[in-house]
């Protein structure tokens, strides 16, 4: 595998990590999330960092598309957080992490014990 890509995938397993850890088995519901601003942003920043190491991968080899699923939803998730900063919507983000979030970490789990 192509070391850049393998880095990039290290990328998006620490940010999924990382988003882990901010809850960290405690206050895992919608409300708490939406009261703490702090913990948004630093969720919102680690899923822009996912799209954008996603975005590269698949650029830098096209079927990785195949690998990860939602590689274009994962994209779009970035540049909304990125550029409609102010429509982002919380439940969204939230459903993200409770059914999708937890697949991808599986992928890319997988990815990098074939790497």
């Amino acid at each position: 595998m192509d070391q850049r890509i393998h880095k990039w995938l290290f990328d998006i397993k620490e940010a999924i990590e990382e988003i882990e850890s901010f809850f960290d088995g405690k206050n895992e519901t919608l409300e708490f999330y939406k009261s703490n601003t702090m913990l948004r942003r630093a969720t919102e920043r680690n899923l822009e960092i996912i799209g954008e190491a996603v975005n590269r991968i698949i650029k830098r080899d096209a079927l990785f598309k195949s690998k990860i699923t939602k590689t274009t939803a994962i994209i779009a998730l970035r540049n909304e957080i990125i550029h409609v900063y102010d429509g982002v919507s919380d439940e969204l983000i939230w459903s993200i992490l409770i059914h999708h979030l937890p697949i991808l970490k599986k992928e890319i789990d997988t990815l990098l014990e074939q790497a």
